[in-house]
């Protein structure tokens, strides 16, 4: 196991070690709780975000959503929001790339540590499934295509894939293996360039604070000095089942 401050903390080592030509792959990050008089205790931060007013409502929500309790709020002549919150800090596990999403990149948020407390329940895991291909190969444009009202993609035309591997966002809450290797048959008519068009939304950029954020319990970020993929723990999808009924 590695132990560090916060995401940002074991990805820089992550990076480190990956540049230094090692091969890897690691779970999602999760705190360290203590037990105290046989009750079990979790670290507790103290969150500063700043935001715009048409913002404040949506990371008001996502951080209440996150077993977070306001603490002060004080508005300023600029149209700008400061909030403060004590949040678990397993809470704020992921929760950066959401809280730029819902800033649209002009958020500023920071965290101390505060104190131990008791455990303040179950928090919400992500929302939407992946789309997990279900061979190994090179991925098509043409598969591209029949995907892309599925959900946003971490992969271009020709990038290779392998059963288990995770190659991008559902747009539903489950999971859904697809085939992203498969090619368009070839038949006796032609179409016209026009018609024969097809149109792929680009790719989500898959760095490795991004990876070490996005996963779930059952899922690793496989990091290369070439390249940084998701994937599932059990990459069969018969594995899989068995893994969800022990």
């Amino acid at each position: 196991e590695v132990m560090g401050r916060g995401e940002l903390h074991l990805t820089i080592l992550l990076e480190n070690m990956r540049r230094e030509g090692y091969e890897l792959a690691v779970s999602k990050p999760r705190v360290v709780f203590h037990d105290v008089d046989g009750e079990r205790h979790e670290p507790i931060e103290l969150v500063t975000a700043d935001v715009e007013e048409q913002h404040q409502g949506g990371v008001m929500q996502a951080l209440g959503e996150r077993k977070g309790e306001l603490v002060n709020m004080e508005s300023d002549s600029r149209g700008r929001v400061r909030l403060e919150y004590r949040i678990p800090a397993r809470g704020l596990i992921g929760f950066t790339n959401e809280f730029m999403n819902l800033t649209r990149g002009s958020g500023l948020i920071s965290n101390i540590f505060d104190s131990y407390e008791p455990h303040k329940g179950d928090i919400a895991s992500r929302k939407n499934g992946v789309l997990i291909s279900m061979d190994a190969g090179e991925i098509f444009t043409y598969a591209l295509g029949k995907l892309d009202d599925r959900g946003r993609m971490f992969v271009r035309a020709n990038d290779p894939v392998y059963e288990g591997m995770i190659i991008g966002i559902h747009n539903r809450e489950n999971d859904l293996v697809v085939n992203a290797t498969r090619t368009k048959q070839l038949t006796n008519f032609r179409v016209s360039g026009k018609e024969d068009a097809i149109k792929v939304t680009p790719p989500i950029e898959l760095t490795l604070e991004y990876g070490v954020e996005f996963i779930e319990d059952d899922e690793l970020v496989e990091i290369t000095p070439k390249s940084i993929r998701v994937r599932k723990r059990y990459l069969t999808e018969h594995d899989r089942r068995r893994a969800s009924r022990e």
